[in-house]
């Protein structure tokens, strides 16, 4: 059975929570979905959900809760409907409800993760070179920051969830301002590549860029040829996932990595649980 169909065969048999309500500062829209896997501790489920109006588009992301008895009986394969609570820098789901259950199946018309057939990078091994444009419309290869320290991230400029890629960009910031003041990472540069070149073009990432405040001086922004950056992203962790029908429409893993001044991949961080002090330190480390 399609995921949309048994969803709506599940969903008629619970009433729909409204969408877009609340104060100024705390959004609720109806969340609908498949569940995909729980996490051990029952505070985290990877979830397959359908549009959230007003929101985003349709597609496959962790979400949290606050309370484990939310997602303490679901088991993969779950239908649910839920209401997401999205906030200035956080999101998380209430009200989780049972509806039904599905078999678990690849979407019609989605793409295989770009990770496949491709080695993930090891501590020590060289970062591929690869060419990219970045915000000021110039070409901008791997090798070109060879001699600087790079910590590296993947974002996309319209992702709506603010414990995702604008937490990546929160994060960024806050590593910018030390660059700043601190002698010894005067060496440190920031790098932030959109896996959605069809929207993040040089021009979307420049008003992103000054948006932030990033300064070109510590902060480059990247986009450049889709299967590029898909294969470059997989290389260290990221796996990212189009729909066919609708390019813009992505699921994408979280990863932010350290590369060294020769160009070797030190460290990993995966997912959106390190914070900017953590990386420092682990810049203090680093060879200069």
């Amino acid at each position: 059975m399609r995921l949309h169909k048994a969803l709506g065969i599940g969903f008629a048999l619970a009433a729909a929570a409204a969408g877009c309500r609340g104060r100024s500062d705390s959004r609720e829209y109806t969340l609908q979905g498949q569940i995909l896997s729980v996490a051990a501790d029952h505070m985290e489920a990877s979830i397959k959900h359908e549009d959230i109006k007003g929101l985003m588009p349709g597609m496959t992301m962790p979400y949290k809760v606050r309370d484990a008895r939310q997602f303490a009986d679901l088991k993969p394969g779950d239908l649910i409907t839920s209401t997401l609570v999205v906030v200035s820098n956080d999101a998380y789901l209430k009200d989780v409800k049972r509806v039904g259950e599905a078999p678990l199946e690849q979407a019609p018309g989605e793409a295989p993760s770009a990770s496949s057939g491709f080695e993930l990078l090891k501590k020590g091994g060289a970062v591929p070179n690869a060419t990219f444009i970045d915000q000021d419309g110039k070409p901008r290869d791997v090798e070109s920051f060879k001699g600087t320290i790079v910590v590296l991230t993947f974002i996309y400029t319209s992702c709506p969830m603010p414990t995702f890629c604008p937490l990546m960009d929160r994060h960024f910031a806050s590593i910018q301002r030390r660059l700043k003041t601190d002698p010894s990472l005067e060496r440190v540069h920031l790098i932030s590549v959109s896996f959605d070149p069809i929207t993040d073009t040089p021009a979307v990432l420049k008003k992103h860029a000054t948006e932030l405040g990033a300064d070109p001086k510590y902060w480059t922004f990247l986009t450049g040829n889709r299967d590029v950056i898909d294969q470059f992203a997989m290389r260290f962790g990221v796996s990212v996932s189009r729909d066919m029908n609708d390019p813009m429409n992505i699921t994408h893993h979280l990863r932010t990595a350290i590369v060294d001044a020769r160009g070797a991949f030190v460290k990993a961080y995966p997912g959106n649980e390190w914070k900017p002090e953590q990386v420092l330190a682990d810049l203090g480390h680093i060879e200069r």
